[in-house]
Formats: structure tokens, sequence, C-alpha cells
């Protein structure tokens, strides 16, 4: 019997990388970027989704640097005490000390003075930050190279298409908060840093993604964040970004202890159950994200005893040793394509006080959601043969 292609469902690919400079800005209509989505029926050809074409030599060079720097910037509040106290304690300690403050100063200098003013003229940008406009702050040039480095593509289904939904169900949905569920983490979830696609291409809302309290508290890298939209990933900031300003959440689900699920399809979201508390409150619809390749970008140093993670989890901060591309430590990523693929949206009635069985009804549907668009797109990816699992 022929399969009736009528009921196959539709989905939509927006390659970022493919994205003219000139779209990239704040005040081109999401019209522009919808006009180049592809659209194919039921799946996309294998292999299609993992694909890393050659780059501009500049910008894989800058991100190197960049990403380095970056990372270097998280452990930079932690790691200088302790070589400042080895560097009292002998020799060796101090000479590690020298080096260490050598290589982020020459990281540093190099992003500033060499790459900014070369990237801010490129993209045409007033300036690298704004005090006030989150939304500009998105459009930072700094991510702009992060989509051509991993090749960023996103995938939604039809029930998300822009245009649809409008036609369906009116505009005043389009207005309505959403909050992005992504996984897995990996040692750092670069998909998600494709910030205007979460503010623009679904609705019109700003997304403010989450992070662990303690991120912005750190010097330097704090500010850089505060300024393009995060916040605390705590159930009252949460809440108040969905009610109050009525803006989208972005959260990685699995958070800290998705890092140390990185060598494989696994997802530490069985018990994750607040976001599903929340969105039942604030009456908003989960949609779940499933970043493919997130776990090749680095490779992720796991103790055998699980102490780092206990460790991780318990303090929320990350402990994780890992390695990057040429082997090096704390480095820039694998040049590996990153496919941010949407899932089927779980529509939460809003419900003031959620029971238990509330919470495990939606939680198990954003389960059922999650396994069906990495079932749907892992051949595209190349990950036939893979299984995604819950813990």
């Amino acid at each position: 019997m022929t399969k009736d292609k009528s009921n196959k469902k539709k989905f939509y690919k927006l390659n970022l990388a493919e994205l003219p400079d000139d779209l990239f800005d704040k005040s081109v209509p999401v019209s522009k970027w919808l006009d180049l989505a592809t659209c194919v029926e039921d799946k996309f050809p294998p292999n299609s989704l993992n694909k890393t074409p050659p780059i501009d030599r500049q910008v894989e060079i800058e991100r190197t640097v960049g990403i380095t720097l970056y990372m270097l910037g998280n452990v930079l509040p932690f790691a200088l005490p302790m070589l400042s106290f080895a560097a009292l304690l002998s020799d060796i300690g101090y000479l590690c000390l020298k080096c260490f403050l050598v290589y982020f100063g020459a990281l540093f200098c190099l992003n500033k003075y060499y790459f900014l003013p070369i990237f801010v003229k490129k993209y045409k940008r007033k300036k690298y930050l704004s005090d006030t406009d989150y939304a500009d702050n998105q459009y930072l040039y700094t991510e702009r190279n992060n989509q051509k480095y991993m090749n960023s593509q996103f995938v939604w289904p039809e029930s998300l298409h822009r245009p649809l939904m409008e036609e369906k169900m009116g505009k005043s949905q389009l207005h309505q908060p959403m909050i992005f569920c992504a996984i897995p983490h990996g040692a750092a979830p670069l998909g998600i840093t494709a910030y205007p696609v979460w503010s623009k291409l679904f609705n019109n809302r700003l997304c403010h993604w989450t992070c662990a309290p303690v991120v912005l508290k750190l010097p330097i890298i704090s500010n850089y964040m505060r300024q393009i939209g995060y916040i605390p990933a705590k159930s009252r900031h949460i809440l108040d970004t969905l009610t109050k300003k009525e803006d989208n959440i972005g959260i990685i689900l699995d958070g800290i202890a998705g890092m140390f699920q990185s060598h494989d399809e696994v997802a530490h979201i069985r018990a994750r159950k607040g976001i599903v508390k929340i969105a039942l409150r604030a009456g908003a619809p989960l949609v779940p994200v499933y970043g493919f390749g997130h776990t090749s970008l680095w490779k992720v140093v796991v103790d055998p005893f699980g102490i780092l993670e206990r460790l991780s989890v318990k303090m929320d901060i990350s402990l994780t040793p890992f390695f990057g591309r040429f082997g090096w430590f704390l480095g820039p990523p694998q040049r590996v394509a990153v496919a941010m693929c949407l899932g089927e949206p779980v529509r939460c009635p809003k419900i003031a006080e959620p029971t238990q069985a509330d919470i495990d009804k939606y939680h198990q549907q954003l389960l059922d959601s999650y396994k069906e668009v990495f079932e749907q797109h892992k051949e595209a990816y190349g990950w036939g043969d893979r299984e995604l699992q819950f813990v």
C-alpha cells in the first residue's frame, strides 16, 4: 500500500551560517529570514545536517582565540587565587602563575585590540555592546562567527512555523512567551548562542537564557552575559520574566549534570520537573530543543567515581576539565556542525497551583517530544544508530 504523502509532517530549516551578513541585524524583518528557510516533508536527507564547509580563515582564527578566552574567563576567578597561593609556596607555582597571566593577557589583547575593531567594522555595528538594548546586543559579531564556525542550522516543525501560526492561531498567539528547553549541555552548549533566533524567529519576545547564579557574579563575564539578557536559573526570575516582562525563556534543561553525560546522547532530565511547574503557572508552552553536535564539540574528562560530578552539582559550578580542538586544554571547540532541532511544543494550560499529577503529565509529554524530535532528525545528522536515553 502506498503511503499517503498528505499525512507527512513538514519541517523547516534555516542555515544561519549561510545568512547574508547584512540580514544579521535587529532592524531586518523576520520575513527576510523566513524567505531563506527550506521546507521538506517527513525527513531531511541523511547526513544533510552534519556538514562543516570551509569558512573564512579570519573568522576561524577569531573564534579559536575568542572562545578560548571566554572559557578562561570563566575559570579565571577560581584559578587566579589558587595559582597565587601556589606562587607563594614554590618557584614552580610562581612559574605557573606567570605563564597563565601571559597566556590570558596575550589572548585578551589579541581579541580586544585586533579582532574587535575588525569585526565591529565588518558587521557594521556602532559599538560592541549597548548599555540598554539587550535585543541589539544579541547580534554580536562573536555570536555571528559562532554560527559560521559550527555551520549552525535550525530546524522546526510546521506547528512552530511563524506564518502558519499566525494564519491558524492569530497574531495574538505570536506574542505568547515560550520556554525553549535545550539539551544536551555538553561542555558548553554553543548552539544556543544564535540568540536572535530565539527572540525573533518564532515570536516577537526577547529571549532570556538562564545560567547558574554564580556565573552572573563573575567579573567581566557577568557583565557581558547580563547585557545580552541572561538571568539566574531560579524559579522566581524565570516566572517573573514570563509573566511580568512577558518575554521568552531559554534554559539548558540538563544543566551542570548534563556536562558529565557528554560522552553519549544521554539527557539528565528525568527528574527535571521544576520548569514544568513554572510553565503551568505561567501558561507558557514548553518547546523541546535537541542540539545535535553539542556532545562532540569538546572531549570532557569524567572521573570514574563521579566525584567531580557530585561536587559540581552540589556547588552549581563546573569542575569539569575538557579538551578542544588540537587537544587544547580549555581551548576552542572542534569544527563540528550544530543542528538545533525543535520538537512539537507542549502547550501547558495556566494552573495557579499545579498538582504533582499535573506536573508529571506534562513532563512526560516533554520527554515524549524530545524522543520524537531526536528520532525524526538523527539520520539527517548521521546518527541513525544512536538512541536518546533519559536518566
